[in-house]
């Protein structure tokens, strides 16, 4: 089971993360990119996380609590933390949205 204090710990203790909330919602960014938004005390977790095009389909394909994200659009996947993924494969996820959200060169 996925929780909401292990995501929080670990999207924080990547460097140069920073929190804000808005709206109900705690949004995770790199710099000024987001990468990670979550919906505190929903049961089951909302989170919604930058995810490449490729492995956003994958996985929709794959998980019926996996959709598009609201919030990160085309960049994005909405998860619902339901059972269907692993903690390890949320905390991968939450993992390359954040490098997905690194600087431009």
């Amino acid at each position: 089971m996925v929780l909401e204090e292990d995501i929080v710990k670990y999207a924080l203790a990547l460097d140069n993360t920073s929190v804000r909330e808005e709206q109900g919602m705690k949004i995770f960014s790199r710099g000024e990119r987001i990468f990670l938004v979550m919906e505190p005390g929903t049961d089951p977790l909302r989170i919604q996380l930058r995810c490449e095009r490729n492995l956003s389909k994958t996985l929709q394909g794959r998980y019926e609590s996996v959709m598009e994200s609201r919030a990160l659009g085309r960049n994005g996947i909405e998860v619902i933390c339901s059972g269907q993924l692993e903690h390890d494969e949320i905390i991968d996820l939450v993992r390359h949205g954040y490098e997905m959200s690194a600087p431009e060169e």
